[in-house]
């Protein structure tokens, strides 16, 4: 047998990340609800692949804490406790408090310049009451603060427990206070950073993470049932 080519490797491992997306968009959107079994000739079928990469897709999602495996009964939506997300934003607000920290030491003028348009594309969702849309943006906000440090290890932990929290913070969002008061942090996030002052841009990063989780615990005591994480 002829060893892989260049492209089929990448075609090999790119798909799978692919579908992980998709699924990850599913979980994200409601579609696949908290405690679901995962059907993957279903998902095979829809994304128009082999189980395999789908199958891949899942293990990776395991790795991530969105799905958990169950022996001889397959993969369902992993269900996240109110109890499990405090523990998450724990170790949250010290690494935000970290990432304002470090930015306000050696963010380079490109990646402010690359918040303020975020920030631009977030006042434009607040406008429209698109809370769907800003959610999207304020995730790539709070990756870019992380991935600017220019830490590899620290963007892989921060990513892996923050997906933990993806609908917490959306329905955070939606029921706890509203966005247009979360717009109003990331500006002042923005602020602090580009102020040059560490102290300062870790204390509104840190009090950022803070606000956030009290507004999960305001949806979560409005609602009767969070969907999944």
């Amino acid at each position: 047998m002829n060893a892989p080519t260049p492209l089929q490797i990448l075609q090999a491992n790119s798909l799978p990340s692919a579908v992980q997306a998709e699924i990850e968009q599913l979980i994200l959107g409601g579609e696949l609800a908290a405690g679901q079994r995962i059907n993957e000739a279903a998902l095979a079928e829809r994304f128009g692949t082999s189980r395999g990469p789908v199958r891949e897709a899942l293990r990776a999602l395991e790795e991530c804490g969105l799905v958990r495996a169950e022996r001889n009964r397959g993969v369902f939506v992993r269900e996240v406790s109110i109890a499990e997300a405090d523990e998450v934003y724990d170790l949250r607000e010290v690494l935000d408090e970290f990432v304002g920290r470090r930015l306000a030491e050696r963010i380079a003028p490109g990646e402010l310049e690359a918040l303020r348009a975020l920030l631009a594309d977030m006042d434009g969702a607040v406008a429209r009451q698109d809370v769907g849309r800003y959610h999207q943006l304020n995730l790539r906000f709070h990756e870019l603060l992380v991935d600017s440090v220019g830490n590899s290890h620290l963007s892989a932990t921060y990513r892996r427990l923050t997906k933990e929290l993806l609908l917490f913070r959306l329905h955070g969002l939606q029921e706890g206070g509203g966005f247009a008061v979360s717009n109003t942090e990331h500006k002042a996030i923005f602020e602090a950073i580009a102020s040059r002052d560490p102290a300062r841009a870790g204390r509104v990063l840190r009090e950022h993470a803070v606000d956030s989780r009290a507004r999960m615990h305001k949806a979560a005591s409005t609602t009767p049932r969070l969907p999944p994480v």
